[in-house]
């Protein structure tokens, strides 16, 4: 759980935590987390804003497993998520 980092709006995975067992794939409720060799090409640039991300001081690690938000649903085909990222 302490490769994940939560922020407002998004969870980062810490890439120097990940042990990449890919146990968490089938284990995301929302379906947005993808082993590294699994990764879609468009979603590539997501590995550095992790990165990014999960070593801010305010991006906390999980502690524990969370459901989905829930309006999850209603942002799952929204285009330009990534524009909506609170940092």
């Amino acid at each position: 759980m302490s490769c994940f980092h939560e922020g407002p709006n998004f969870l980062a995975i810490d890439p120097d935590q990940c042990i990449d067992c890919s146990m968490c794939v089938p284990l995301c409720p929302v379906g947005a987390i993808y082993s590294e060799h699994d990764l879609p090409e468009d979603q590539r640039h997501f590995v550095a804003i992790n990165a990014e991300l999960a070593r801010r001081p305010d991006w906390l690690p999980l502690r524990k497993a969370k459901g989905p938000l829930p309006d999850h649903a209603d942002w799952a085909d929204h285009p330009d998520r990534l524009s909506l990222l609170i940092r």
